[in-house]
């Protein structure tokens, strides 16, 4: 391939015919690998001995033959016995020099000679000498000498500037590359290829050209291996490339693959680790980076080095870039080519890349880090402590691998103290894999070997903390934090009070204002290190509960990292923290926050072991308010059954499945998940409302199931509780099933309190079902005008939740949809029953009248019908008349024939009061 040498062919032709005139010259190609050198020197042999001008002699050099003396030149001299095959001396050196340039000009004196000698970087020094001596005394020979030399080797030397002239073979440039490419057939994307991974060498090119071709590179598993380009840069590498060379090439590479940071002067230092004593030229190492950053180029040198080379490489370059200050992920991808990290330097550039990988949430990389420098040699606490790392980032991906990772951590470690705070990171995972009975033996285990009372009692504390997921451990682990309270030391008592007014909070044993007055002044209290996370999850958890929900998530941040670090569950605190954090945003109507923070998480251990019940709870529901019920369904699937697990999460999650079947019209689905939750809360002495409003759900179920009797006796004990605890939020959702349960004035009543008590309260998925509600009663009451101004208000706040989250912009429903489809709905139904008012027939009648003569037709008194719908007889006796003139009927017995052929057949509305489906979402007892 010998485009743009136009410049190469008339100088030589100019020196040829200066020589053919007596006045010989030299002229030396000098240019990198691949660049025609050895092409050049034919095409200038073909041109100037064409028709016998001159008479050709060729040699060629080899560096397998650089050590033998006078090696190039036996090869223009064959015939010559007298051609030494050792170094001589200085004297006898110039003799044969002498010699061997008389004979040449005798030659030369008949017929003018090309002497055309390729690849001089390889002769031998004597060889090298001669040609220097020949080039000295060329002018006065009928001689052209052209050499060619590898610019990749050193600079080259001229042999004498006065009688020749040295010419650089350029690389190919971008538009003769595109040009060749496009003779070939090649696209646009296939000859940016050529000239990007040809580099303007010829031979790359011609190589790719041919390739490409064929089809795009790299080709599929199942097509021909074969590829040209590889090909010539393993020929070259394997047998053209002297050995520098070869090891520059390949330390280039092993450099240029990952990111590498551009470090200044780290291409040259690369090119350093040559163990040959002469480096390559600066240009050539610059050139052959230039090419390795192509892949296909770095690919072709990596496959055809020897893997211990490129090993020894990689640890090299990892030092050099650790010595430089570069990222720590930069460090250790070299060090992953290495069967073992060998140094206390490499342990720690994982450790330190694990650590910003993770920062990063890239787990695979960070646990491959981690594994690759647990593969070497460690001291017994160096590997505890990576292997406990490693297990906290293996856990939420396989909790079997977890567990083991950090019972090996606990095993390793000596220390007391280090093996309390493995204890907990043990125990903290096996609560995760709901094996907390494990966990606290193990918890129970480390208590006993320690011989310092104060982590004796942290330990103890921790426990009660890990025994709230078991409902019978629970009520032992708080006796035992009562009998500890007095006596607690100053930094572990916070947390002693901080589970122990849960669990009274749960009891309804105490107030949200009593629990804020004994949390509150304890945040500033010092807290033994080991339990600082612990106590922020209880006092988030209070604070959740008491409605204080900017501030309990303001603790939880403060402990949480932020997305996408991924969540420590080898730490009970944190997953504490976690669980507010999602709660405390649901509560807050964010359900946009919910799932870009819990979805990940929720995700990546589904099927893995590791089942987390609430944070599944959390991201259900939300997903249930922005409408996809069918997802979230499919989220409530993912931990499966609990088993004999009696964790308080998985009551959470009963609620949350009572919600969706709500939400579904499945009523008796939704009474039944309701009551499991219930029992599941009553065998943990939790009867608030706080959490899981089991009672108010199973009243709203009872009432559309035709059962108000039983709907008002857990509408009424949900009442009491939540007076007790006394925040909006819980009396607002128990004022609202208590109307459903009890219909008439006091529904009205109810819902009243519940609105004017939710309007100031940060609830607004409760304050807008309770706005419908009582909307709704006001119209059905005869009071069109107050429901409809009610059920606005509704909308409205719907609406701002709705503003609050951003747009999805596929066409996917709002994280509002619930609140918003169903405030719509009853704004529809407002207007409808509005306009209809004043008319006739069955479609004028309210929601009340229909109740009240659906009875009355079905033979029940007046006196009847005021019982069981808890209505005076006036009301009754009232909304009958208004009924008669709608129905323009004079007597009872009419009713049931004019209701028959108004509604064809259907019977009249269910005399029950229309209910909306609850939201809510559980919190951790």
């Amino acid at each position: 391939m010998l485009l743009e040498r136009d410049d190469v062919w008339s100088a030589a032709a100019a020196a040829a015919g200066a020589a053919r005139a007596g006045n010989g010259r030299w002229m030396l190609l000098a240019a990198a690998a691949g660049l025609g050198r050895t092409a050049a020197l034919d095409a200038i042999v073909r041109r100037e001995t064409a028709g016998g001008a001159m008479r050709a002699v060729h040699a060629r050099c080899a560096p397998e033959e650089r050590e033998f003396p006078f090696g190039l030149v036996r090869q223009v001299f064959p015939e010559d016995d007298d051609v030494p095959f050792s170094a001589p001396a200085g004297p006898d050196e110039q003799r044969v020099s002498h010699r061997l340039v008389t004979r040449l000009a005798r030659s030369a004196a008949e017929r003018p000679v090309l002497l055309a000698v390729d690849d001089l970087h390889h002769a031998d020094e004597q060889s090298r000498r001669w040609i220097g001596y020949l080039a000295r005394r060329i002018a006065e020979l009928p001689v052209l000498l052209v050499l060619t030399e590898c610019l990749d080797q050193s600079d080259p030397t001229p042999p004498a500037p006065d009688h020749g002239m040295s010419v650089a073979l350029r690389s190919l440039s971008a538009s003769a590359v595109t040009r060749l490419a496009r003779v070939a057939g090649l696209d646009e994307e296939q000859t940016a290829t050529c000239v990007e991974a040809g580099a303007g060498n010829p031979a790359l090119v011609q190589a790719l050209v041919a390739d490409l071709g064929e089809g795009p590179l790299p080709r599929s598993p199942s097509a021909p291996a074969r590829s040209r380009y590889r090909d010539t840069i393993t020929d070259w590498l394997r047998h053209r490339a002297d050995p520098r060379s070869r090891h520059v090439c390949v330390a280039l590479a092993v450099a240029a693959e990952g990111d590498t940071p551009a470090a200044p002067g780290l291409l040259d230092r690369t090119a350093d680790l040559s163990p040959h004593p002469h480096p390559p030229s600066a240009r050539s190492v610059r050139r052959l980076g230039g090419l390795m950053r192509h892949p296909l180029a770095r690919e072709a040198v990596l496959a055809a080095a020897e893997p211990d080379e490129t090993a020894a490489l990689h640890a090299c370059l990892a030092e050099l870039l650790d010595q430089s200050g570069a990222p720590a992920t930069a460090v250790a991808d070299r060090l992953l080519h290495l069967d073992r990290p060998t140094g206390g330097w490499m342990a720690r550039a994982l450790a330190e890349a694990a650590e910003e990988a993770a920062s990063a949430g890239r787990v695979a990389e960070a646990t491959a880090y981690l594994r690759h420098a647990l593969s070497g040699p460690l001291d017994a606490d160096r590997r505890a402590t990576l292997s406990l790392r490693l297990g906290a980032l293996e856990l939420p991906h396989s909790a079997t691998a977890g567990i083991r990772r950090l019972s090996t951590g606990l095993e390793l470690h000596t220390d007391v103290r280090e093996r309390a705070a493995a204890a907990h990171a043990l125990s903290a995972a096996l609560v995760a894999g709901r094996r907390t009975d494990i966990a606290l033996r193990v918890l129970h285990q480390a208590g006993r070997g320690a011989d310092d009372d104060e982590l004796v009692q942290v330990l103890q504390t921790l426990a009660a903390l890990i025994s709230s997921h078991d409902a019978v451990a629970w009520r032992s682990a708080v006796a035992g934090l009562r009998v500890l309270a007095p006596t607690a030391p100053a930094t572990i008592e916070p947390l002693v009070c901080g589970l122990i007014t849960e669990y009274e909070a749960g009891a309804g044993l105490c107030s949200a204002a009593e629990a804020l007055r004994r949390i509150r002044p304890r945040l500033t209290a010092p807290v033994h290190p080991r339990l600082r996370t612990a106590w922020l999850g209880s006092a988030a958890t209070l604070l959740q509960w008491a409605d204080c929900l900017p501030e309990a998530r303001r603790l939880a941040d403060s402990c949480l990292p932020a997305p996408p670090t991924p969540p420590d569950l080898t730490d009970a605190g944190l997953q504490c923290l976690h669980s507010v954090r999602a709660e405390a945003t649901l509560w807050a109507g964010d359900f946009t926050r919910v799932l870009a923070e819990n979805t990940p998480l929720v995700e990546a251990s589904a099927g893995h072991g590791v089942r987390l019940p609430h944070l599944v709870a959390m991201v259900a529901t939300a997903r249930s308010e922005a409408g996809q019920r069918t997802a979230a369904w499919e989220v409530l699937a993912a931990p499966g059954p609990s088993g004999a697990d009696s964790s308080w999460e998985w009551n959470e999650l009963s609620y949350a499945r009572a919600l969706l079947h709500a939400a579904d019209g499945d009523w008796q689905a939704a009474l039944d998940e309701h009551l499991a939750c219930g029992d599941g809360q009553d065998a943990r002495d939790f009867v608030s409302p706080v959490a899981t409003p089991w009672r108010s759900g199973a009243a709203l179920a009872l009432v559309r199931l035709g059962r108000p009797a039983e709907a008002r006796e857990l509408a009424e004990e949900e009442l009491r509780h939540a007076r007790t605890w006394g925040t909006a939020r819980t009396i607002g959702r128990a004022l609202r099933a208590h109307a459903a349960a009890v219909g008439g004035r006091l529904a009205l009543e109810s819902l009243t309190e519940a609105v004017e008590l939710l309007r100031p309260s940060p609830a607004p998925v409760e304050l807008t079902e309770a706005l419908v509600d009582l909307g709704r009663a006001h119209i059905e009451a005869g009071n069109g005008r107050k429901g409809r101004d009610r059920l606005r208000e509704a909308h409205t706040v719907a609406q701002r939740l709705a503003v609050a989250a951003p747009d999805a912009g596929d066409g996917a429903p709002s994280l509002s949809g619930r609140l918003l489809g169903m405030t719509e709905e009853a704004l529809r139904e407002g207007r409808v029953r509005g306009r209809t008012q004043a008319g006739t027939g069955c479609a004028a009648l309210t929601a009340a009248e229909r109740r009240i003569i659906g009875l009355a037709a079905g033979g029940h008194s007046n006196a009847q019908i005021s019982a069981a719908l808890h209505l005076t007889r006036r009301t009754v006796e009232s909304h009958l008349t208004s009924a008669y003139r709608k129905l323009q009927v004079t007597r009872r017995t009419q009713l049931a024939a004019v209701l028959a052929r108004d509604t064809d057949g259907t019977a009249p509305a269910a005399t029950t009061m229309a209910v909306t489906t609850p939201a809510g979402a559980p919190g951790r007892p």
